[in-house]
């Protein structure tokens, strides 16, 4: 995915809160392209994935018009969650501006517990694993 980021000081610094929100964009875009989200909402209308924690080390400074790429993996799947990691670099450079990454938990939203990955999607989870 490449995004340019838009919230910035008057120096044209990107804030770090925008980070997050390119990491979640990351997420989402990440979940479109292996569609696990169709599956949920066909086989398992209750459930979600739901970040129990996330992070941010930020490595270099964005700026404003600055294209950046940002690439996401899982690695690692659990009972009940998994991690997501990744990287936000410089889109000509290649260089690693900051890294991030969140725990997501398979969450019943009916029962309001958390609850074990269904095979089904657990399968289709460790396609993608790193």
């Amino acid at each position: 995915m490449y995004v340019r980021f838009s919230e910035t000081d008057a120096a044209g610094h990107v804030n770090n809160v925008s980070y997050y929100i390119y990491l979640e964009e990351a997420r989402t875009k990440f979940f479109d392209f292996i569609q696990i989200e169709q599956i949920k909402r066909d086989a398992y209308p209750n459930l979600r994935f739901v970040v129990a924690s996330s992070h941010c080390n930020y490595l270099r400074q964005a700026y404003a018009k600055q294209y950046l790429k940002v690439s996401t993996k899982i690695t690692k799947i659990g009972t009940k969650s998994f991690i997501l990691e990744s990287d936000i670099k410089n889109a000509e450079t290649g260089e690693i501006i900051a890294s991030g990454g969140a725990v997501m938990v398979c969450f019943n939203f009916e029962t309001e517990q958390s609850v074990e990955i269904p095979h089904a999607l657990r399968e289709i989870l460790e396609q993608y694993l790193a």
